[in-house]
């Protein structure tokens, strides 16, 4: 049970930081700028996100555990997630440099344009669309490697025990 409802709090959590780097993402690319640097942008800010409720939240240190230096709690946590960033880093070349999703996305301009929206390009709309197919791989990574990496729990030695009493 106590699993589950971290899990559930680890979700609560990267619903916000999916909404803070696709909002960063999505800003950056309708300013004019690259797919890559707003990818970079929206990862850096939703992580310093994780890291402040990850710590706060969901993997509190337990009873009996030692206690967590931020610096190299915020440090791990980068390193988790840079995982998922470079994985979707990867996938986003693919979507945007190799399958051209823009060229998928024309009807979806038109449809847009009908209704008057047409800041818009085809091109763009593929790029907002590949981020959000890389979540279903990217979330369930950081996740795992959150959990049993970066916010892993260290018993206390049984001296610190005798001290902490």
């Amino acid at each position: 049970m106590k699993g589950l409802l971290q899990f559930i709090k680890f979700g609560i959590v990267g619903v916000a930081n999916t909404f803070i780097s696709e909002g960063v993402y999505a800003l950056v690319v309708l300013l004019g700028g690259h797919y890559i640097l707003a990818n970079f942008l929206g990862f850096t800010i939703s992580v310093l996100n994780a890291y402040y409720w990850s710590n706060k939240y969901v993997f509190k240190a337990g009873e009996g555990t030692e206690k967590r230096v931020w610096w190299k709690v915020l440090l791990k946590t980068y390193a988790a997630y840079i995982w998922g960033f470079l994985v979707n880093i990867l996938l986003l070349a693919l979507w945007v440099e190799v399958i051209h999703i823009g060229t998928y996305m024309v009807p979806v301009e038109s449809f847009l344009n009908g209704f008057g929206i047409t800041f818009l390009d085809a091109e763009t709309i593929g790029e907002l669309v590949a981020q959000m197919l890389c979540l279903p791989i990217t979330v369930p990574m950081n996740y795992f490697v959150n959990k049993y990496w970066a916010y892993r729990d260290k018993k206390k030695k049984p001296a610190e025990e005798s001290a902490a009493s």
